[in-house]
C-alpha cells in the first residue's frame, strides 16, 4: 500500500502543478495538496477493508467528508494518481471506476441516476467543475468533460463533451497519433 501511495504522489507531482507555476513540482507541493490527502485516505480505507478492520473505513470516510467535503463510496476504484483539484462537493458513488491520472475539478458527481450501473472513466480524463457523469457509461481515454455537463451516454477517446445532456463537440487528437 505504501508503494501505491508513493506512486500516487509521484503522479500528482507530475500532473497536478497549477498552470503558469514556475519551477518543477516538489514533494512538499504534493504532500500538502488536499487532493493527495483524500487519495491517501482512500488508499488506507481500501487497505482497512481488505484486512477487515472494523470501523476504520467508516471513520475515514466521515473524516474525508468533514475535512475535505468529498464523498467516495467504499466500492469505488481509483486509478493511480487521480487528482482532486478541488475536493468540495465531489461525490463518487457505487462501484464507479476511475482510471489513472483522472483530474476532477470541484463539485463533480459520478454515480447513477436510476440504480442501473456506474461509470467507467478511462485514463487521463479531465472532468470540469459541476459536471455530472451518471449511469453505466464509459468515458474514453483522454476525454474532457466540460463544466456543468451532464453525461448520460458513452464518450469516445480524446473527445470533448459539453452541455445538458452532454454531446461531443469536438474530438481531440492524441498527441503523437495521426
Amino acid at each position: 500500500m505504501l508503494t501505491t501511495i508513493l506512486r500516487d504522489a509521484a503522479e500528482l507531482a507530475r500532473v497536478a502543478r497549477p498552470q503558469g507555476a514556475s519551477g518543477r513540482p516538489t514533494l512538499r507541493d504534493t504532500l500538502l495538496h488536499d487532493g493527495f490527502a483524500v487519495l491517501a485516505l482512500t488508499r488506507v480505507r481500501e487497505l482497512a477493508r481488505r484486512w477487515r478492520v472494523p470501523g476504520v473505513n467508516r471513520f475515514l470516510r466521515l473524516a474525508q467528508t468533514a475535512l475535505y467535503g468529498i464523498e467516495i463510496g467504499k466500492d469505488v476504484q481509483l486509478g493511480e494518481g487521480v487528482c482532486f483539484v478541488h475536493t468540495i462537493g465531489t461525490v463518487i458513488g457505487g462501484d464507479a471506476r476511475l482510471g489513472a491520472r483522472v483530474r476532477l475539478l470541484g463539485n463533480v458527481t459520478i454515480g447513477t441516476a436510476k440504480d442501473n450501473g456506474y461509470p467507467v472513466i478511462g485514463d487521463d480524463v479531465t472532468i470540469g467543475s459541476g459536471a455530472r457523469v451518471l449511469g453505466p457509461v464509459t468515458i474514453g481515454r483522454g476525454a474532457t468533460i466540460g463544466a456543468n455537463a451532464v453525461v448520460l451516454t458513452d464518450i469516445p477517446d480524446f473527445a470533448v463533451a459539453v452541455g445538458v445532456p452532454a454531446v461531443v463537440r469536438s474530438p481531440v487528437r492524441a498527441r503523437g497519433v495521426e
